[in-house]
């Protein structure tokens, strides 16, 4: 068999079309589209959203004719919408305008939603004046001068050369538009990637640069049978009915005017059924009739893309396939620009979705717009810039990982507070550790805060005491987390001695003031706490064995002896556990349980 034949019988057959945008290609299938762009910063953005559709929609786009009809409309609201959205991607980096605040303040409207409805209006009407009502008066002035031409053969010819004249003089004049031009190489890749998927070529840069960007499918093609149809369709209708026998001339230009574009969706309806036929065959006769919407594209709306085009596409109809493939695959959205109060919303109802507390995507916006949470009700519009960046936050959020991992530090007592899979993420209860802390500290002091962690603790007592002279020590069985403690203290300048010790194990002298915060969660409970702290955080600062009471038993045990006479130790416990630890303290001179903001037994302060 020859290789012509082979690849021939190799051939895929594919109903997935799309159109160029701005630095992009949308790409569409039987149950999705998807429009891949490259934004500024040179990444490929992809956008794949599910099509929905009406059940009389669906149905009516089966019935020929009715269903070119249904297309043309669809295609013309959907390719304004997609050419407006890469838009939005690709759009330069520039601050909000005074309508577009003021849209997004008063009215909650998005300016580009706005822009997006008038841009298919002002398309339609320009479509009209070009091609119906501009060849009419060019037709009406010459009957003007030569009277003859009323009535006869040549008043339709005439019509039809105008139509075409003006068709071919458009396609021309944008062509010197650079813009236009490079969305014309984004088209030659659309068409460049689908022939190759129909060559059953693997959808590869190389694969896909050796392929022709002509094709048989083309919406060029369409525009151009529609044309011709358009200029048969109504010149037959016009002689028909004898429109060109009304003697006033403005009513007979009315009268034209009405027919074409009530027959619009008839010559829609032909016009597609037409291109179906004429695609569905591939040999040399039917070749006759695709050679126009070939020579169009080849000569007008078509250009050899670069590979980073070809690129582009491939991602587009990848996609495209993965979808349509899979039912459940998730959409995706472009990052840009948006109201404040929308993007917020959605962000919400995702991690609502994924049981994620809201109060995490108000802390992601506030951090990377720098404002406070208060002010997240204040409406603005957030650039694409500050949008990419509150993405790439939730799209690692919504894996699992904790917020402040992802962030990389924490606010703990005005003190920046480093973190990570290393260290526990301080609690907001353990701010008011360290509060009584502080004020239990005496002058001079020796303190230590024993299962130090990130540092936190001993970071805020070194700051919270500096006029007090206190000496601070910290302790952390972790030689990873004492690193990271290090690191800390280095970062908020306060002087620490950080000793890697099992409890009390490397521990030498006695102190004024004991500070901990020990594991106290149950181990048959690790698993029922949150993915993000089950998953992420470690299980050695969490697990304080069967009853929870592992390490209180051994600081009982032993914190006598590190505690200097008239000293205290001052404990965190979980919210059930204050009578149980205190009974474990027996040679103690007095105790006090204090409550966290809750109203929660959370605090033990034991003097020796």
């Amino acid at each position: 068999m020859s290789e012509k034949k082979a690849e021939k019988n190799k051939k895929i057959s594919c109903s997935i079309g799309g159109q160029a945008v701005l630095e992009g290609v949308m790409m569409m299938g039987k149950t999705c589209m998807a429009t891949a762009v490259r934004d500024p910063d040179g990444q490929v953005q992809v956008e794949a959203k599910r099509l929905k559709t009406s059940k009389g929609v669906a149905r009516a786009a089966k019935i020929p004719f009715v269903r070119g009809i249904v297309n043309m409309v669809a295609s013309l609201v959907r390719g304004t919408k997609t050419l407006m959205r890469s838009a939005a991607v690709y759009g330069e980096e520039e601050e909000a305008g005074r309508v577009e605040k003021w849209l997004a303040e008063k009215c909650k409207i998005n300016l580009m939603s706005v822009v997006s409805t008038v841009a298919v209006c002002l398309g339609v009407a320009l479509a009209v004046a070009l091609f119906i009502v501009l060849p009419n008066l060019a037709v009406g002035g010459l009957k003007e001068a030569f009277p003859s031409l009323s009535g006869s053969a040549w008043e339709f010819v005439l019509l039809g050369v105008f139509k075409l004249v003006i068709f071919f003089a458009y396609l021309g004049i944008i062509l010197v538009l650079k813009d236009i031009r490079r969305l014309y190489m984004y088209h030659g890749a659309e068409h460049k990637t689908i022939t190759c998927y129909e060559k059953g070529m693997p959808l590869t840069v190389e694969n896909v640069m050796k392929c022709s960007r002509l094709h048989a499918r083309c919406g060029t093609s369409f525009l151009f049978i529609v044309l011709i149809i358009n200029i048969l369709i109504i010149s037959l209708v016009n002689w028909a009915i004898g429109v060109q026998r009304i003697e006033n001339g403005v009513l007979e230009f009315l009268a034209k005017l009405g027919i074409e574009i009530v027959l619009l969706p008839v010559i829609a309806g032909v016009s597609y059924e037409v291109l179906k036929f004429v695609a569905k065959f591939d040999n040399k006769f039917m070749l006759i009739f695709k050679a126009p919407g070939f020579f169009i594209q080849k000569v007008f709306t078509t250009r050899e893309p670069d590979e980073s085009m070809a690129e582009v596409a491939i991602a587009a109809f990848k996609r495209v396939l993965e979808m349509d493939a899979d039912p459940e695959m998730p959409e995706t959205e472009f990052i840009t620009s948006g109201i404040l109060s929308q993007k917020l919303a959605e962000t919400k109802k995702k991690f609502a979705e994924n049981a994620i507390d809201e109060s995490d995507a108000e802390w992601i916006y506030s951090i990377v717009l720098g404002i406070n949470r208060s002010e997240l009700g204040a409406e603005r519009m957030v650039t694409p810039a500050e949008s990419k960046k509150i993405a790439a936050i939730v799209d690692e959020r919504l894996t699992g990982r904790p917020l402040w991992y992802i962030i990389g530090d924490v606010e703990f007592c005005d003190c920046r507070i480093k973190v990570d899979e290393r260290v526990l993420i301080p609690r907001p209860e353990t701010e008011q550790l360290a509060d009584i802390a502080i004020k239990t500290a005496e002058e001079g002091d020796k303190v230590l805060d024993m299962c130090t962690g990130s540092g936190c603790l001993a970071i805020a007592i070194a700051k919270g005491c500096a006029k007090k002279r206190v000496t601070v020590t910290a302790a952390d069985v972790s030689d990873a987390a004492v690193m990271l403690a290090k690191e800390n203290a280095g970062l908020n300048g306060v002087n620490i001695n950080f000793i890697q010790s099992d409890l009390f194990a490397n521990i030498r002298g006695r102190f004024n003031l004991i500070v901990c915060n020990p594991p106290y969660i149950r181990s048959g409970e690790i698993l029922t706490l949150s993915r993000e702290v089950k998953d992420f955080e470690p299980r050695i600062a969490l697990d304080g064995g069967e009853d929870g009471l592992d390490f209180y038993r051994r600081l009982a045990k032993d914190a006598h002896r590190y505690v200097a006479r008239g000293g205290m130790l001052i404990l965190e416990v979980g919210e059930d556990q204050a009578a149980e630890v205190l009974r474990l303290f027996e040679k103690r001179d007095y105790a006090m349980v204090i409550k966290d903001l809750e109203g929660k037994d959370r605090f033990l302060k034991i003097a020796f």
